[in-house]
C-alpha cells in the first residue's frame, strides 16, 4: 500500500486542523474547503471504501459526522450542511481511505452538488429495484 495521508494524520505524523477525535475516528478541516468549516471524518484504521468497511466502522464514522454537523450548526450561521461520501476514483474519491465530508452550506455559497436528471420511468424503476433486491446483503 502506498503511504496514506489520512493514516499519517490519524497517527499524528502529519499536521491537520483537528476538530474532534475519539478512540476510533478523527475529524479535521479539509485542506481545500468548499466552504468555511468543511470537515473530513475518517476512521483511524485504514479502510479504503465504505463498501469494504465493517458495520461498526461505518457507524462510528457517521456518528462522528453527525457530531461535526451539529458543531457546524452551532459555530457558524449555516443554512444547512451536506454529508458527502465517495467510493472509487470515478466517484471523485482522491484519497483511498474512507472519509466523510461535512460541508457547511450557506445560501448563495456557489457549491453545486446535484445535477439535473431525467425522471425514472416506472418500467426502469422496476428493473433497477429488482436487480438491487437480488444482491442486497
Amino acid at each position: 500500500m502506498d503511504e496514506c495521508p489520512f493514516c499519517a494524520i490519524a497517527a499524528g505524523q502529519e499536521p491537520a486542523h483537528r476538530v474532534l477525535e475519539d478512540d476510533e475516528t478523527v475529524a479535521f478541516l479539509d485542506h481545500a474547503p468548499m466552504t468555511t468549516g468543511h470537515t473530513l471524518v475518517i476512521p483511524k484504521t485504514h479502510v479504503p471504501t465504505l463498501s469494504v468497511a465493517d458495520p461498526e466502522t461505518v457507524s462510528r464514522a457517521f456518528q462522528t459526522a453527525r457530531r461535526v454537523g451539529r458543531a457546524v450548526e452551532r459555530a457558524f450561521d449555516v443554512d444547512g450542511y451536506s454529508i458527502l461520501q465517495s467510493n472509487g476514483a470515478v466517484a471523485g474519491q482522491e484519497v483511498h481511505h474512507l472519509h466523510v465530508h461535512v460541508v457547511p452550506r450557506f445560501e448563495g455559497d456557489g457549491v453545486e452538488i446535484g445535477a439535473d436528471h431525467e425522471p425514472l420511468s416506472p418500467d426502469r424503476g422496476a428493473d433497477v429495484s429488482r436487480s438491487l433486491r437480488a444482491v442486497v446483503e
